[in-house]
Order: C-alpha cells, then sequence, then structure tokens
C-alpha cells in the first residue's frame, strides 16, 4: 500500500508536469502577442498557487488546531477560482479589461473575507469541520458566470471556425462543472481537489486551442499582406507606363508640354518614390500630391478634361496608390470620350467615419462585372480590398449608363475602426 506522502506526490506529480509544460510552451510560441503571453505566465503562477493552496487545505485538515489559518487558506482559493477565469477572458480580448466582472471578483473576496469573523459564508468548528453557511456557494454562482461568458466570448471571438473546433470551450466548460459536483459530492477528500485538476488540464487545452487560432490569424495576416504586395508591385509599373506613354504622345504634339510633363512626372516620382515602394497606410494629402500630379498630366493630354479638388478633410491616412487609380480608371474607362469631362475628389467628416468621394460624369459601367473581373490591371477590386484589409473601412460603387459614376470611401475615425 502506498503511504500519504507516496499517494499525494502520485497526484501532484503529473500535475507539476503539465504546469511546467505549459509554461516552457507559452515562453517558446512565437505566435503569441507579448501581452498575451504574459497573462498566459500570470495564469501559470496563479494555477501553481491554487494548487499548493489545495495541498496546505489536505494538510491542515488532517491535524486538529491551526482553524484561523485554514480559514486564511480557503479564502485564498475561493476569491482566486473566478480570476482564473477572468484572466483567460482577458486572454481572448487582451486589450479589454472586462471591469464589471473584476469587480464581480471583488465582492466574491469581500463575501469570503467574513469567514474571518462570521460564518455566514463558511467556518470552521474547533474539530476542523467545514460549515457552509448561507452566502457559501458566491464563488460557484460566479465562477459561473465567467465561464458562460468565458464560453460565449470564445466562440464569438473565432466564430469563423470549423464546428468541431467549436466545441473544445464548450467541452472546458462541461469539464469544471463536472469537477465541481465531484468536489461537493467527496467533501476534500483529496490533496487536490477534482476543480483544481480540471483548471490545470483545461488551462492547457484552452491554450492549445488559442494557439491554433493564433496561428490561423498569423496565416491570414502573411496572405492578406503577400496580396498587398502583388497589388503594389501591379499598380508601379501600371502608373509609370502610363505616364512615359503620355509623355511619348505628347512629344509629337507639343514638346514644350512634354517638357512640362517630365518636370511633374520626376517632381512625382521624387516626392513620391518612398510611399509607392511601401504597401503601408500614407497620410491623405500625400496620395492626393501625386494624384493631383497625375491629373496634371492627363489634363495637358486631353485639355476637355476637368479634375477639380474639394478637400475639407485630410486628417485621415489610405493606402499608398488608392485615389490616383481610381482617378485614373474615371478619366481612362469614363470621361475621356466626353466632350466635357469632369472628375472630382471631395472629402469631409462625419459623425463616424472620413468620407472620400471620387466621382466622374463618364460612361458608367456594369458595377458588378466590374468587380469580379479577372483583370491583369490594377482595378477597383485592388482597391477596394486594401482599403477593407489595411483601414478596415468600407468601399461603395453607385454607376449608372451614360451618367458617370460615384465611388464612395469611409475611413472610421481613429480608435473605432
Amino acid at each position: 500500500m502506498l503511504s500519504d506522502i507516496q499517494m499525494v506526490l502520485l497526484i501532484l506529480f503529473p500535475l507539476a508536469i503539465q504546469i511546467v509544460g505549459l509554461a516552457f510552451a507559452v515562453l517558446l510560441d512565437p505566435y503569441l502577442q507579448h501581452r498575451r503571453r504574459g497573462i498566459l505566465m500570470i495564469i501559470i503562477t496563479v494555477v501553481l498557487s491554487l494548487v499548493m493552496q489545495n495541498y496546505f487545505n489536505y494538510l491542515l485538515s488532517q491535524i486538529e488546531g491551526h482553524r484561523m489559518l485554514r480559514i486564511m487558506n480557503s479564502i485564498y482559493g475561493y476569491s482566486i477560482r473566478p480570476v482564473i477565469l477572468l484572466l483567460l477572458i482577458r486572454l481572448i480580448r487582451p486589450d479589454k479589461m472586462q471591469w464589471p466582472f473584476w469587480v464581480l471578483a471583488g465582492v466574491n473576496f469581500a463575501v469570503h473575507l467574513t469567514a474571518l469573523f462570521s460564518g455566514v459564508c463558511f467556518t470552521f468548528t474547533e474539530s476542523n469541520n467545514f460549515v457552509r453557511g448561507p452566502l457559501g456557494y458566491t464563488c460557484f454562482f460566479i465562477s459561473f458566470l465567467f465561464l458562460f461568458w468565458l464560453v460565449l466570448l470564445s466562440l464569438w471571438e473565432y466564430r469563423k471556425i470549423r464546428r468541431i473546433e467549436a466545441m473544445i470551450p464548450v467541452f472546458n466548460a462541461a469539464v469544471i462543472i463536472a469537477s465541481v459536483v465531484l468536489d461537493l459530492y467527496f467533501a476534500n477528500e483529496f490533496a487536490v481537489s477534482f476543480l483544481t485538476s480540471a483548471v490545470i488540464s483545461t488551462c492547457v487545452s484552452f491554450y492549445i486551442w488559442l494557439h491554433l487560432q493564433f496561428v490561423r490569424e498569423h496565416e491570414q495576416a502573411l496572405r492578406a499582406e503577400q496580396r498587398i504586395q502583388i497589388m503594389i508591385s501591379q499598380i508601379q509599373p501600371h502608373f509609370m507606363y502610363n505616364t512615359l506613354a503620355t509623355i511619348q504622345a505628347l512629344c509629337r504634339t507639343d514638346p514644350e508640354k512634354a517638357s512640362e510633363t517630365v518636370g511633374k512626372f520626376a517632381l512625382y516620382l521624387r516626392q513620391n518614390i518612398n510611399s509607392l515602394s511601401e504597401p503601408s497606410l500614407i497620410p491623405l494629402t500625400k496620395e492626393l500630391e501625386h494624384t493631383k500630379v497625375y491629373s496634371d498630366i492627363e489634363m495637358i493630354r486631353f485639355p476637355s478634361i476637368r479634375v477639380e479638388y474639394d478637400i475639407d478633410d485630410t486628417e485621415f491616412s489610405v493606402p499608398a496608390l488608392t485615389v490616383q487609380p481610381l482617378v485614373e480608371n474615371a478619366i481612362r474607362h469614363g470621361v475621356r470620350i466626353r466632350k466635357e469631362g469632369h472628375v472630382y475628389v471631395k472629402t469631409r467628416r462625419e459623425a463616424d467615419c472620413h468620407l472620400l468621394v471620387i466621382g466622374d460624369n463618364g460612361t458608367g459601367f456594369d458595377v458588378e462585372k466590374a468587380m469580379n473581373a479577372d483583370s491583369t490591371h490594377i482595378g477597383l477590386r485592388n482597391v477596394k480590398e486594401r482599403i477593407e484589409t489595411m483601414c478596415k473601412g468600407s468601399f461603395k460603387i453607385e454607376s449608372h449608363p451614360d451618367e458617370g459614376t460615384i465611388i464612395s470611401i469611409r475611413i472610421p475615425l481613429e480608435g473605432e475602426a
């Protein structure tokens, strides 16, 4: 027969291995954000303290006396369990503190503190027997609320995952509830409670599940970045090709204007080449600079075209080469054939967003066909995808045959994206 010490070690050893293994995995995980890594290390530390609390509670239950020490140890155990669930919630949303839940955790702690001078929550008799008071289930009710929210939050944040993956948080919650029932039934007969063992296993399972989500998010971000790089590589030669073609045409018809256009093109290259080489957001003012250079060149080539700017709001950023391709599209495919072609660019600030509008009085087009077209040159779909991916904005097209086209881009105000 195994001694009591051997039985305790037999229980504690696999739990310790899980905790240490989880700590190493968290420290070495390249997909974890710094904040989430810190939260996980706090969870591991708190869970380890819960194991020690269970062990001391078991030791104190084997000997008479030390009543106050056992009360204080139990206060810590009942107070820290909801905190572990709160930390798991914080892990899902590291940018939100969930203050109402922390207030509830504080209430739970205050209720259990009453054990120091009252039996309203719990107490121990002089013979070392545990007695639960009228508020003795406070920890269970609050923890169940936190657990319910944790499951809902997990499923909501990662609602696009496969159905079988979505069952993991639900299964973890079921394991924790079952462990509480077992603890109530066996009434602290073991060195480590069923709930503590379940919490450790759940933390490991939850970390693995979250790791899968983080890897998936990382892969999606890489794919989005690759798409953006491809778009930029398509945009640069396209713009330069059309500019050089314009200069070539002017050399035959108007050498003086050709010289002027070369100067404008050189100015464009000098001021904006850095923006073109980086697939990142740039101030709207910079984007408008090279848009105006382009439109000036086109207006030199086509005197019947007029490009106007009504700019009331410049306090936001857009992906490089967002406005210019849209103006280019309006000129090349809309107003060039008009006797008096008109393109306008407007901005203004609305209640919840920055509004950017590019419109023309061109021939119009079939929006659905254009957005689904597989084009080798920069198209509306590429601009739309970059607005949605990089700015979390919206891109809307209204086009009517022989009336023209209006493109509305809405960029959320800072902090609302």
